[in-house]
């Protein structure tokens, strides 16, 4: 990074030296004033809570651009990858900054396939929760218990362990998605299949049973594949943010990405195409099309509680491009399975046209998010909604990796450690107890 000629001049009225800050320019996107000797030389703290205004970090690896719509990966548009590639290619170019060549594909999806399965004891490890456990609950101790599965790949600065852990948490998370889901419904762990793709092996451990021979659907492994594709990275989110935070302590890979897991859990992050198919749930038990006009008044009554999920983002202010090709993918898996009658996916589709007509929405930028579109395409594939969220953390995992792994080879990286403006007690002397 190289400071601009500009430099942020800031004055106090208190009659404090006024302070020259170095400007930073990004090859797209806003400027950033660097800060970071401000407390050495005026003895004050920024205050931005969310961090709405703060860069934490440089990154070269996802950029999104919140009023245009735009999702970058490396610089590639997420329109052109979600249709010219597929996951395992996308994970590359998030690992390592480029795309693939055939031969540099075909070696990479090999060492994928290599490490799907897991350790045997995982088994005996996921016995210990209960059967109605929600799933994220179970993939925050299964993520976590990696590290004292896989002692070899511990050390977070050490470039062959990253290497070798980005490897094997991209090749596991989806066995261990699909034991989690096995668990709770009581059925057989299937193990990996290494003549599949990625999606399509995911898909065969997920609803096979020893019974019969599986036979995954290609319209439904592709719709699985975009999703992965979609959801693979999102610049500085929470979840992401977390994984960088705890990873900048110098903790193992795999706990790192245990702590992101934990984050995204949240029903205002990963959360939320979980809540939005818990929402169009709670207006089908209402009485469904039929009291659509009820609900949206309640969403447009400033007192009352009804939130509207799945629609607005809240760094984009324009269409979210990912909905965009999530909607495609929804209208082909309800056109392929025949679910255009099913009576909440009739709710889903009235609901977004309202939302795309009403004066209200339209007005607030509402638009229907990724998480609209990806809970009914789950829900219609025969994803239980509760699983939603791990699915999330799956196709997420290999962004986080990048984020880590780019932090830790940042010279410029520290610990992290915000600052706080604290509007506590002063100084204070304890009474003796007999006294209070």
């Amino acid at each position: 990074m190289t400071p601009s000629d500009v430099k942020a001049t800031l004055s106090f009225s208190d009659g404090s030296p006024q302070m020259d800050l170095p400007l930073y320019k990004g090859t797209i996107g806003p400027d950033v004033i660097d800060i970071r000797k401000l407390y050495a030389q005026t003895g004050k703290f920024t205050y931005d809570p969310g961090f709405l205004s703060t860069a934490s970090c440089n990154s070269t690896i996802t950029y999104i651009d919140g009023d245009k719509g735009e999702l970058l990966y490396r610089g590639y548009p997420i329109e052109q990858l979600a249709t010219n590639c597929d996951y395992l290619e996308t994970c590359y170019l998030l690992l390592y900054g480029e795309l693939p060549s055939p031969s540099q594909k075909e070696e990479f999806v090999n060492r994928v396939t290599n490490h799907t399965m897991v350790n045997e004891q995982m088994q005996f490890f996921l016995r210990g929760f209960r059967r109605d456990a929600h799933p994220m609950a179970v993939m925050t101790g299964l993520v976590g218990a990696l590290s004292a599965f896989y002692h070899d790949s511990t050390d977070i600065n050490n470039p062959e362990h990253r290497e070798i852990a980005a490897i094997r948490l991209i090749a596991k998370m989806p066995t261990l998605v699909a034991m989690a889901y096995k668990y709770t419904i009581g059925q057989p762990y299937i193990y990996p299949k290494n003549d599949l793709s990625y999606a399509g092996n995911f898909m065969r451990m997920m609803f096979a049973t020893p019974c019969e021979e599986y036979k995954p659907n290609d319209v439904l492994v592709r719709a699985m594949d975009r999703i992965f594709t979609l959801h693979a990275d999102h610049e500085q989110n929470a979840s992401t943010s977390t994984v960088r935070l705890c990873g900048s302590s110098g903790t193992n890979p795999f706990a790192a990405i245990a702590a992101g897991v934990a984050c995204l859990w949240g029903p205002a992050h990963g959360g939320a195409n979980e809540a939005c198919l818990n929402m169009l749930n709670d207006i089908q038990q209402m009485g469904g099309v039929a009291k659509i006009g009820e609900f949206i008044k309640q969403v447009k009554d400033k007192n009352s509680n009804v939130k509207l999920m799945g629609f607005g983002h809240r760094v984009y202010k324009n269409y979210d491009p990912r909905a965009k090709l999530m909607r495609e993918t929804c209208h082909e898996v309800l056109n392929e399975l025949g679910l255009h009658d099913d009576p909440l996916f009739k709710l889903a589709m009235e609901l977004e046209k309202i939302a795309l007509e009403d004066e209200y929405f339209v007005a607030r930028k509402l638009y229907p998010n990724v998480d609209f579109y990806s809970g009914i395409v789950q829900r219609a594939i025969g994803i239980p909604v509760p699983l939603f969220t791990a699915i999330f953390a799956l196709a997420r995992t290999v962004g986080w990796i990048a984020q880590l792994n780019e932090m830790i080879g940042d010279p410029e990286y520290k610990i992290g450690r915000p600052r706080q403006l604290f509007v506590g007690a002063t100084p204070r002397n304890v009474t003796p107890i007999a006294q209070r």
